[in-house]
């Protein structure tokens, strides 16, 4: 698999799990829009008020939960995959003495031809360090030395 067949094959695998969490949050909405109107057809003095209320509370954290993937979705659109550079960058592959990264969107454990890559956004504490980086560059974090081995 060559460099660009592995990162698209990456972001492939980012764009299906923020897909699943976007559809996880699509049914909550659903089911909690469904509890409501249940609810409304119950007439059970404060008990009816109570459930009502915490289920518009579930249905704001749902819709903001919604909000977060839909940027982190717009985050991932914009990643050129395409772009070679030196310079660690959103869309590289950074290969190090530690772990292997692909800087995209923080999705955590992705898995290709037997290798593991954590997928890391550029505004993560790991993905703050990262940036600007150049092979053969150091960089402390959690305790740990990272040496940049490869960039793609």
């Amino acid at each position: 698999m060559n460099t660009l067949e592995l990162k698209f094959e990456l972001q492939q695998q980012c764009e299906d799990l923020i897909r699943l969490r976007h559809d996880s949050i699509n049914k909550t909405i659903s089911n909690i829009e469904y509890s409501l109107k249940e609810e409304s057809k119950s007439t059970s003095g404060d008990k009816h008020h109570t459930g009502r209320a915490m289920l518009q509370i579930e249905r704001e954290n749902a819709g903001n939960q919604l909000r977060e993937i839909e940027k982190v979705m717009h985050q991932l659109a914009k990643v050129n995959l395409s772009l070679a550079s030196e310079t660690i960058r959103l869309g590289s592959i950074i290969e190090t003495n530690q772990a292997n990264f692909f800087m995209s969107i923080s999705v955590g454990k992705l898995e290709t031809n037997n290798l593991i890559y954590l997928g890391i956004a550029p505004n993560s504490p790991i993905g703050m360090c990262l940036l600007g980086k150049t092979k053969g560059d150091q960089f402390n974090f959690s305790g740990k030395v990272y040496k940049v081995l490869l960039i793609t």
